[in-house]
């Protein structure tokens, strides 16, 4: 039934935001159609889709509940430390013992978006498909 997907973000301006997804995040930017629309490679079957506010589309401009989490490949450290060089401002590691560990930080229009270190033992112990 379905092929996939994309997180869409709405954003103020496209230009600041590409360059934060890009440069200050390190995502490979996928598409650009001038300043109407862009894609970015998440990582692991992740679209990041960046998508003017001022728009037509009932969601443009509208703040919702969603925030991006971003797996990480290496540990929690690195990537802070690596993220705030960049002039991200992330916040330091909330650490539940039996799930993992998680740094919350936003984007320029305040979009919410989450670092997450998961627990080998806690992905273990998911059910379902993957």
């Amino acid at each position: 039934m379905f092929a996939g997907g994309i997180v869409t973000v709405f954003v103020t301006d496209m230009e600041r935001s590409v360059r934060f997804y890009t440069e200050q995040l390190g995502l490979r930017l996928l598409q650009r159609y001038a300043n109407d629309f862009a894609t970015l490679d998440g990582g692991h079957g992740l679209t990041i889709g960046l998508h003017p506010a001022a728009s037509p589309s009932p969601a443009g401009g509208a703040k919702t509940g969603i925030a991006i989490g971003l797996y990480l490949t290496g540990g929690m450290r690195d990537a802070v430390s690596v993220l705030r060089s960049r002039g991200v401002s992330v916040g330091p590691p909330i650490v539940d013992e039996d799930v993992g560990a998680f740094s919350y930080f936003t984007d320029p229009d305040g979009n919410s978006l989450y670092l997450a270190e998961m627990q080998a033992a806690h992905l273990r112990a998911a059910a379902g498909l993957r």
